[in-house]
């Protein structure tokens, strides 16, 4: 019997809907159990779905480049979502243009106070600055953190790894968050998330409110374009 279960597995672990099946199936049933646990943030579905994704590599010694070649089409998708996001934006735009002032006040304190602090309690720990420079852009968009970082002389796969750490924690404390601190504005809310913690805040947003969605999207890339452009400009004044 064990060796007819490996056997299939092998045949089933060539097909590249595999993994693309397993990942859309762990994250349904992810998100029963979170509406079970009512949202507690310990069961968030992206944590799950990540966590027993991991335990299945590892339990059957597949590697990444596997995984990603039958699941490629969900990162795929991300191009689209995240232009799909132009819809609730386009729908708020009477609230957002009301408001540009505070949003941009916001998102560059936002913004910077999430590199200052990074970059502060690695140097405190004892960090290099490779590393240093590595964690700075860690509150935005993997491609435009991972970009920056390369122009910074960090390690893009440093940076892409704490990227995907400050989503999952973003998303998962900021519901706690937000009721001790009594933020009940939808727009708030969501705004924080996507400045914070990129695409992942940004998915968290929209289970929220669409309102809360598109300006999650719209802290989502002011915090992209700011981290690209002032990032390195801080960087080259405070280095002459």
């Amino acid at each position: 019997m064990p060796n007819e279960i490996s056997r299939i597995w092998v045949y089933l672990a060539e097909q590249p809907l595999l993994w693309l099946t397993l990942t859309i199936v762990l994250y349904i049933a992810a998100g029963t159990v979170s509406r079970l646990a009512k949202g507690h943030p310990l069961v968030h579905p992206v944590v799950i779905t990540i966590a027993v994704l991991i335990a299945v590599l590892l339990a059957t010694d597949t590697n990444y480049d596997t995984y990603f070649d039958g699941a490629q089409f969900i990162h795929f998708l991300l191009g689209p979502a995240t232009v799909a996001l132009a819809i609730p934006l386009y729908d708020n735009r009477s609230q957002i243009r009301a408001l540009w002032l505070p949003l941009l006040i916001a998102c560059l304190a936002g913004a910077g106070a999430a590199a200052a602090s990074a970059v502060g309690l690695a140097w405190l720990l004892g960090a290099s600055l490779q590393t240093l420079m590595s964690l700075a852009p860690k509150s935005v968009t993997t491609p435009i953190a991972m970009g920056v970082a390369e122009q910074l002389g960090g390690l893009p796969s440093l940076t892409a790894s704490v990227v995907v750490i400050t989503g999952i924690v973003g998303a998962v404390v900021a519901g706690p968050l937000f009721q001790v601190i009594r933020v009940q504005d939808d727009r708030a809310r969501g705004f924080a998330l996507g400045v914070a913690s990129h695409g992942f805040g940004t998915a968290q947003a929209l289970t929220i409110s669409t309102t809360a969605g598109a300006f999650a999207g719209l802290g989502l890339g002011m915090a992209g374009l700011m981290t690209a452009f002032l990032l390195p400009l801080a960087y080259r004044l405070l280095g002459s």
